[in-house]
């Protein structure tokens, strides 16, 4: 039964990279890591709203309740785990350095910390939401450039990307509420691919949305479903469709190379996806209360 089950999912994969992109694609396959991770007696998952791996593939989870960063090795090991100043956590993301990033919706700010929980930098005005240089309105998320350029995604007050200098010096800023080209409806996830491209997901619109260095409109993918999480791992991009439930893998150029569905129900929608240097897919829930580690067969 589990052998018919494996060759019908299989079919179900390369039938629709075969629909959405008229040619016929070669079949990426996963299965999902059973009892992944181990969780500590008194460590609970509250909502998993983020998830990254740092240089040596630790797994680093936003929880929505205390302990706030929960850290496993890649076979589900509890490492450790650290609190911040948060109010409601929402994007995480690891620069080259294994520093962490936390975007707080609640707290308004983004903030940069040691892979242990050491405040280091901070950008934004706490409890002081706004549109400027030095104020954000619900942040969902942050993105760090190889020469260590930070892109915020703006998010859920505002709807812009702001671009600062490695120091947290303001560069510039771009976007509006709207259905246009460079116009967002909820800025939910930034991030840059091998091009230098910044990828945006515009999740109300359904669509992800990609620019230049200096913000320009370069072209948008509207078959994605809504973008709550990407991730671009070696000229893939890996989407989470909170609203359908589903997971895509898509080429460079936005064609489906794969397509799943991580939950059981309706009510379980992936929230945030990362990918780890040897390919594993970590997919994390608010709703569900939960994460998951898929793996090619």
């Amino acid at each position: 039964m589990k052998k018919v089950c494996l060759l019908l999912l299989t079919l179900v994969i390369l039938a629709g990279a075969t629909a959405l992109t008229g040619e016929k694609t070669p079949p990426l396959e996963y299965r999902l890591v059973a009892d992944w991770p181990t969780l500590p007696a008194d460590v609970k998952l509250g909502g998993i709203s983020a998830i990254a791996t740092d240089s040596k593939d630790n797994v680093y989870l936003l929880n929505r309740i205390k302990p706030y960063v929960v850290v496993f090795d890649s076979a589900g090991k509890f490492l450790k785990s650290w609190n911040g100043d948060f109010k409601t956590p929402h994007g995480l993301r690891i620069d080259q350095a294994d520093n962490v990033w936390i975007a707080d919706m609640a707290n308004h700010l983004v903030q940069k910390f040691t892979p242990d929980g050491k405040l280091l930098m901070k950008l934004g005005q706490k409890d002081m939401p706004g549109l400027a240089e030095d104020k954000f309105n619900k942040p969902a998320d942050v993105e760090i450039g190889p020469d260590g350029d930070i892109y915020v995604a703006d998010g859920y007050g505002n709807s812009r990307v702001a671009k600062f200098s490695k120091d947290g010096k303001f560069i510039k800023e771009w976007g509006m509420k709207g259905k246009g080209q460079g116009e967002f409806n909820i800025v939910h996830v930034v991030r840059l691919d091998a091009g230098q491209r910044i990828v945006v997901g515009d999740r109300e619109n359904l669509r992800v949305q990609l620019f230049d260095q200096a913000g320009k409109f370069l072209e948008q993918w509207k078959d994605t479903g809504a973008p709550y999480g990407l991730y671009i791992h070696k000229d893939r991009v890996y989407l989470a469709d909170g609203r359908k439930g589903t997971i895509r893998v898509l080429d460079k150029n936005g064609k489906l190379l794969a397509r799943w569905e991580p939950g059981v129900g309706p009510k379980e929608t992936p929230h945030w996806i990362s990918v780890d240097s040897k390919g594993a897919v970590y997919v994390g829930w608010v709703s569900g209360q939960k994460v998951q580690k898929w793996v090619t067969k």
